[in-house]
């Protein structure tokens, strides 16, 4: 069997495929996140337990022999480790916000546009730059203890084999890499003020890192490889390859993804670059903060279940009875298809009259209309594969198809750790059916009437947006 492992910001999930790539088993177990006055942090310790508890439970469920595996997982943050690989301190997430301020100066000093004018990366506060520049001013002695600072997987690779320490080119896309030369780009860490710190970044395996297991989790002597991070590990789960395709992953975050053999770094900076394991080919993400987090603290605030969305959605009309959600809930701002530290979520429309029904489905289409937005700015040509944990509701995934205008490839399953299985036998030289592999569940088509009322509502919501950035940056 193969297995992928998929180390999420929320939930750790391990699975097992057969050759062709029939999901035979999952096993998952939730991390917690500290939060607290914006900053957004993790136990290292726990994530990796976390980690070897699901694998040791997935291979005794399913006791054919591995043949290999492959490890993706959140990206961005920072996860500061010493020379074992053993934490310094706590991660920070990628949905850590204190260093907001340092990317408001980075804004208004042209630093920000330099930066993707370079890399192709529009920073946010939870990315490595920001991160690392707020701990070298702030916290200088978890910089002076550390020995890098690597990503979550690359932590989980670290532990799990004993290798050297290396990152990926797609977790060092942001926003050191330079995606021409895949190399780290030492004007962009001059310009964030990291000279002097530029031997915590972690080396660069192009292509991914491999090792065997130690006998931790794994068997040991079971072939890994640290493959890409969530998002191009999703694209690959989905068969996202041919320029032109993308992804929607509809899950904490909402991340859109485009494949493109194009790289413009001109026009307004937002989202990234992602390199891939093939030169010359990237997948330009547009990862907006927050997808179904907003739902779930909508749901949360009304006490509504999951289970009840889709009846809900099916008995509210389009447009929520007048009910508008602008859908930028986290704390951090928004990274995609703008950047906006400060913009935070708007609920508008709202009377006594109004239902829970209303605000769902005024929360599902604000999400929705997000979708679209950055779907264009990615430059979406082609087909549109769809997964994350919004594809378990039929009703939301109609509401999507409408809201955007186009079919959806529904594409469910462990879709990340579905691209890191492939990308661990690309690496390996292990010839698998791909097709079989990403064939979608189900394919979602838009219904005309509704997405011509969605195509004019898309266009009043781009105008209460452009209102609502003008206010937060007031």
């Amino acid at each position: 069997m193969y297995v992928g492992i998929d180390v999420g910001t929320s939930m750790v999930k391990a699975a097992a495929f057969d050759g062709a790539g029939r999901e035979l088993a999952v096993e998952a177990e939730p991390v917690r996140l500290a939060l607290h006055g914006g900053v957004v942090e993790q136990d290292m310790e726990e994530v990796y337990t976390a980690v070897v508890g699901v694998l040791e439970t997935l291979t005794a469920r399913v006791t054919e022999p591995v043949e290999l595996a492959g490890l993706t997982g959140q990206g961005d943050g920072v996860w500061l480790v010493d020379e074992d690989g053993r934490p310094v301190r706590p991660a920070a997430s990628w949905m850590d916000g204190r260093a907001h301020e340092l990317l408001d100066q980075w804004l208004a000093d042209g630093t920000f546009e330099t930066v993707f004018r370079r890399t192709g990366s529009a920073m946010f506060p939870g990315c490595p730059g920001p991160l690392l520049a707020w701990f070298d001013r702030y916290e200088p002695k978890s910089l002076d203890t550390a020995a890098t600072a690597l990503y979550c997987k690359d932590m989980v690779f670290r532990r799990l084999t004993g290798a050297p320490v290396t990152t990926d080119v797609s977790d060092a896309s942001m926003p050191f890499l330079d995606p021409r030369t895949r190399t780290y780009d030492n004007r962009v860490v001059e310009l964030l003020g990291l000279a002097h710190r530029r031997g915590l970044l972690a080396p660069v395996g192009d292509p991914i890192a491999t090792a065997a297991a130690r006998g931790e989790g794994l068997p040991a002597g079971t072939r890994l490889a640290n493959g890409p991070y969530d998002l191009p590990a999703c694209a690959l789960g989905a068969g996202v390859t041919t320029p032109g395709d993308g992804l929607l992953i509809v899950g904490t975050c909402l991340a859109s993804l485009v494949a493109t053999t194009d790289l413009d770094l001109t026009g307004e900076p937002a989202g990234l670059y992602i390199s891939t394991d093939r030169p010359g080919h990237w997948l330009r993400a547009m990862p907006a903060m927050v997808g179904t987090a907003a739902l779930d603290w909508v749901l949360s605030t009304t006490g509504v279940h999951h289970g009840e969305v889709d009846a809900l959605l099916a008995g509210t009309p389009p447009g929520a009875n007048g009910v508008r959600v602008l859908p930028h809930f986290a704390p951090s701002g928004e990274r995609a298809p703008f950047v906006e530290p400060r913009l935070r979520a708007e609920l508008t429309g709202v009377s006594l009259e109004s239902t829970k029904g209303d605000l769902i489905r005024a929360t599902c289409e604000g999400i929705g209309y997000a979708a679209r937005h950055c779907l264009e700015a990615a430059g979406l040509t082609g087909s549109l594969a769809v997964c994350g944990g919004g594809t378990r509701s039929p009703a939301w995934m109609r509401l999507l198809a409408d809201v955007l205008g186009r079919p959806l490839r529904v594409v469910e399953g462990e879709v990340g750790a579905r691209g890191a299985a492939l990308a661990a036998a690309e690496r390996y030289g292990v010839s698998l059916d791909t097709a079989a592999w990403t064939e979608p569940t189900a394919v979602v088509a838009p219904d005309a009437a509704r997405a011509a009322y969605y195509a004019k509502a898309y266009e009043d919501h781009l105008a209460r947006l452009t209102d609502a950035r003008r206010r937060a940056r007031a």
